[in-house]
């Protein structure tokens, strides 16, 4: 009778680190992809950025022009904002990954909506955190696998698939500038704390 050697189980840090480089090798071919377009229209491409297996996806709509000079979503003053209130709200910056639903200037919303459903299926975040309008309306256009739309209630943490919760805030970039725009952004964004807070262990 042959004996069946029963393998050993593989470390959790092993499996971790196998998904984690194969997210890399998806986001590192998203982002040629997305180079290869932008240079049809002689366009610089922004990047999404931070770790590529992110609990919290951060999504604005379209990048501003100091992102467009590094080529690096959430590059400068928002970048910044959000950092600090991160800290403030003692949520690790390394648990983030940051992108623009249009990736460079002159894409359109058709070309780019593959794009963000790739980041989402590769990042597979528990948290999309939704910045403005527009940002929302593309979200929601996406049409992702088993999704409902996600209402426009700034600083409330609703369902978006059954593995993504979805926090909506106003847009950072247009909220720097006016104290008032600035508390009404602080005061939605701050909803991740108690959310993080909560969020279980690996």
């Amino acid at each position: 009778m042959l004996s069946v050697k029963t393998p050993a189980p593989v470390p959790t840090d092993e499996i971790y680190d196998r998904y984690l480089k194969k997210a890399i090798a998806e986001i590192n071919d998203l982002g040629h992809e997305i180079e290869r377009a932008a240079a049809r229209k002689r366009a610089v491409p922004v990047l999404g950025s931070g770790h590529p297996l992110a609990d919290i996806m951060l999504l604005k709509y379209s990048p501003r022009p100091a992102e467009v000079q590094e080529g690096v979503a959430f590059f400068g003053r928002s970048g910044q904002a959000i950092l600090k209130s991160l800290q403030r709200l003692h949520v690790d910056p390394m648990a983030i990954y940051g992108t623009n639903a249009l990736k460079f200037e002159g894409a359109t919303a058709r070309q780019s909506k593959p794009w963000l459903t790739r980041e989402l299926h590769i990042v597979q975040p528990k948290l999309v955190v939704v910045m403005g309008e527009e940002a929302l309306a593309f979200l929601n256009a996406l049409r992702f696998p088993l999704s409902e739309a996600v209402e426009a209630e700034a600083g409330h943490v609703r369902a978006f698939t059954p593995t993504i919760e979805a926090l909506v805030v106003p847009d950072v970039d247009t909220s720097l500038d006016e104290q008032a725009a600035k508390s009404r952004f602080w005061s939605a964004f701050r909803a991740i704390g108690p959310w993080w807070s909560e969020l279980p262990p690996y």
